[in-house]
């Protein structure tokens, strides 16, 4: 387990160097000023789009705009904003706050982007279905000199998609918040049979393929936001005095990084909070790796512009909204300070503190309920890597893989599996953000179109 422990931690720190941020962070600004702003200006438009206003029965697709931004944000509402913002909390302090919401802004026009481009350049898999994606953005948009950038993408695709930190962080709440108290042994045997009855359940629903995993992921999601929102302003509002003074400090911290634990990058600590923040935001809300244009990619519509407009709020609820609810939470109830926790723990300390004997089992509920949507996301986006590398008639092998995965991260630790899947995002966003700014130019072109469709209807 050390070896996997330290060879996950070099394989990520090795992929998350300053390359990358570049890459992301500066590809996204690159694209807000190419747009002209265009996530904030269309922001009430993407509303209505989201709404249903402009559905249309007929167009191409598989799922609703609503239905694929739901199952988007299964995949990235859940452990990035529970696990993940405490991890950047534990490790970096209340600053990495603010470098999350930085790379959530710079990614609402990276997940426009992306998104756009998933819906212009649909292709078909072997078996001549419609797919959308950055394999299919990048051989249809780009040709076949580019396809080893698409083959890049799905093999890590295949391997980022792997649920191993929902499924590791799920199996830290069951034992911290109900076998543990209940006095029962936690040992490999306990985390086992917590992954055989993760592997039945999931098994039960990947089998059932996309239609069945957006319908799923439509109504459990919305109704744990809801909840999940309702428990941390009630935490809040128990802490009210506490709030202005961390919501500042999440502020000053920002640029003085007096809390952060670690190794220097950049030649100071401050460069270590900024990659904290941009790592955790990235993990939380996954723009610019290119996991979220396949489900928005497989939506009803002839519109390229409007999927872009839906996807880009998927940063702004996710990052902006449910990540800072959970910093809030963490940082008033004093948990940061207090407890040596981490991941999902240290959230379920804060929900203890204000509310005790019942605060961590309604917290248990929401986990429960976001790792199990997050896994079949992550199914769905697995199998269309694999269908893509290797034919969508053997595209189910992949579930034997995902299912083997389960028992692996219930199994390992937290440590390792944050790191390799951190080390893989990477390596999933390189092909990605490329394609990404070489086809910028045409998307602002299909906004043009779109502006005088709009005016002309």
């Amino acid at each position: 387990m050390e070896y996997i422990n330290e060879f996950a931690s070099k394989f990520s720190s090795l992929a998350w160097g300053i390359p990358l941020l570049v890459l992301l962070i500066g590809g996204g600004l690159y694209l807000l000023i190419v747009s002209k702003f265009l996530p904030f200006r269309f922001f009430g438009h993407a509303i209505q789009v989201l709404r249903g206003k402009y559905d249309n029965p007929n167009d191409l697709g598989e799922i609703s705009h609503f239905k694929a931004l739901t199952t988007a944000l299964s995949s990235t509402i859940g452990m990035g904003n529970i696990a993940g913002v405490a991890l950047a909390i534990s490790v970096g302090g209340p600053g990495a706050m603010f470098w999350m919401w930085v790379s959530a802004i710079v990614g609402m026009s990276t997940k426009f982007f992306t998104s756009t481009l998933a819906i212009m350049y649909r292709g078909k898999d072997s078996n001549g279905d419609l797919q959308g994606g950055p394999m299919y953005f990048i051989t249809e948009g780009l040709g076949k000199n580019w396809k080893f950038l698409a083959i890049m993408f799905s093999f890590f695709g295949m391997l980022g998609a792997l649920p191993v930190v929902n499924v590791n962080q799920l199996k830290q709440a069951i034992n911290d918040i109900i076998l543990i108290p209940k006095g029962v042994e936690v040992s490999l045997g306990s985390n086992l049979i917590i992954a055989a009855v993760l592997v039945i359940f999931t098994s039960i629903v990947i089998l059932g393929g996309l239609k069945r995993i957006s319908n799923i992921a439509s109504k459990m999601v919305p109704s744990m936001v809801i909840l999940y929102f309702i428990l941390v302003l009630i935490i809040l509002g128990i802490n009210y005095t506490e709030v202005p003074k961390y919501f500042l400090l999440i502020f000053t911290d920002a640029f003085e990084a007096n809390f952060i634990k670690g190794d220097a990058v950049f030649g100071g600590m401050l460069g270590a909070l900024i990659l904290l923040g941009i790592k955790r935001g990235a993990f939380s809300n996954e723009a610019g790796i290119g996991t979220a244009p396949m489900a928005h990619g497989a939506a009803k519509t002839n519109e390229p512009v409007r999927e872009g407009l839906v996807a880009m709020l998927g940063p702004v609820i996710d990052t902006l909204i449910v990540c800072t609810l959970t910093a809030l939470a963490i940082l008033v109830t004093g948990v940061w300070e207090t407890t040596s926790d981490n991941g999902v723990t240290l959230t379920a300390s804060a929900f203890q503190n204000a509310m005790p004997g019942y605060g961590q089992y309604l917290l248990m509920i929401c986990v429960f309920i976001f790792s199990i949507s997050s896994l079949f996301s992550y199914a769905y986006y697995g199998t269309k890597c694999t269908s893509f590398l290797i034919g969508a008639d053997k595209k189910h092998y992949y579930n034997y893989l995902y299912i083997l995965s389960i028992i692996l991260a219930a199994t390992a630790p937290f440590e390792a599996m944050i790191n390799f899947i951190d080390g893989i995002f990477a390596f999933m966003a390189i092909p990605t953000m490329l394609a990404t700014i070489i086809m910028a130019p045409r998307v602002v072109k299909e906004i043009k179109a779109y502006k005088q469709r709009m005016k002309n209807s």
